[in-house]
């Protein structure tokens, strides 16, 4: 039987590249090779060129989070006529999809990706406002997931923070993005070295976005009094200060900028560790790309990476904030590299993106089934 036909509805898409953007596209080209349509519906952006299935709508620029962009709310002509709703945001244009999904009485399956409240000291530093933000995006979470028929989450941890802190009831499953363990295996990372002129010695790395939530000036904090060259991939509002932190520190950071996706495997390969300081993860996608190309993670030991990082297996955690723990994790980390690595590349199976989507399928078919046999009665 044909999968079902499906509209994804995001407020982060291409070409902006984050791990919302990542798991939109890999679980839509999945889908696709399944025989099945996954449309996606995004804020429109100049420099990228939709394909085929890719609607975007009007936009405008978020003032308060530089590079991310809000679609004005609408539902395109071309995803009315699906057989299920997908909402990847609460807000924007999830608020077309759950409108679309109530009008033509289809299933809807909301995706939970970002705890918004995390992100409250981007709009104040005043403690009592903060707070008084977080409680509200809680609230407003809560009323939103609710009116899903499922909610997905990408970790264990972020199940937990959406069932028992935001009080969610609706049915809440813990489904892995997942990642193209096809693309991300071990690669020969000479030619990336010698692209980028990389020295010799030990590497450790971050790609992603240099937000200040990302907690990366922890990374370059602990770097201080090692004996390593720091590799960042990726870009954002902190990178200036990381810059000046390691200028300041004598730590030797090379920043890349945007890395193609196609040079991700050899950036991964070439490090001996990567490091990952963010304490707002709902699962970390970076970390198990790296894991699948071999490369052990240092973590903080908060918020998904509790679970994504595995102690003596994938890499070792640290306390939160405490650059000296993080220091002696990186130690670690190099000292027992290899071993490390072995356990890393043992577990890729266990990473697929087609085992996300294997789940996301049933998931689909449960929902889509129960919502038919409401409408019936």
């Amino acid at each position: 039987m044909e999968p079902v036909s499906v509209a994804a509805f995001t407020d982060t898409y291409l070409p902006t590249v984050n791990g919302v953007t990542y798991t939109i596209e890999t679980w839509r080209d999945h889908w696709r090779e399944r025989g099945g349509r996954m449309d996606v519906a995004y804020p429109g952006s100049d420099g990228y060129d939709p394909e085929d299935g890719e609607h975007p709508v009007r936009s405008v620029a978020f003032p308060f989070y530089d590079g991310f962009r809000l679609g004005v709310p609408r539902v395109p002509e071309a995803v009315r006529d699906v057989g299920l709703v997908h909402v990847h945001t609460p807000f924007a244009l999830g608020l077309s999809g759950m409108r679309l999904a109530r009008r033509r009485d289809l299933p809807l399956v909301a995706s939970y990706h970002t705890p918004v409240g995390e992100y409250a000291d981007y709009l104040t530093s005043r403690a009592r406002i903060e707070s008084g933000i977080e409680s509200l995006s809680e609230r407003y979470e809560r009323w939103f997931f609710d009116r899903a028929d499922a909610v997905v989450c990408p970790s264990e941890d972020a199940c937990e923070h959406l069932v028992s802190e935001v009080g969610v009831e609706t049915e809440v499953t813990v489904l892995s993005n997942g990642i193209d363990v096809e693309r991300f295996v071990p690669t020969d990372a000479a030619d990336f070295r010698a692209r980028y002129d990389l020295p010799d010695g030990p590497l450790l790395g971050y790609t992603g976005r240099h937000g200040y939530e990302k907690n990366l000036a922890e990374f370059v904090r602990a770097a201080a009094e090692l004996d390593v060259t720091l590799v960042f991939g990726g870009d954002g509002p902190a990178r200036d200060e990381l810059e000046s932190l390691a200028s300041e520190l004598g730590v030797d950071a090379r920043f890349l900028g945007f890395l193609p996706r196609e040079e991700l495997p050899a950036f991964y390969s070439a490090l001996d560790a990567f490091v990952f300081p963010s304490p707002v993860e709902t699962q970390g996608l970076v970390a198990l790309e790296a894991n699948a190309c071999g490369t052990p993670v240092v973590g903080a030991d908060e918020g998904a990476l509790s679970d994504t990082v595995v102690d003596g297996v994938t890499g070792y955690h640290y306390d939160y904030g405490d650059a000296p723990g993080c220091r002696d994790a990186i130690r670690r980390v190099l000292d027992e590299r290899e071993a490390l690595s072995e356990a890393c590349l043992l577990r890729r199976d266990e990473l697929s993106v087609e085992r996300a989507v294997d789940e996301l399928e049933t998931l689909y078919g449960r929902v889509s089934s129960t919502k038919n046999e409401t409408s019936r009665r």
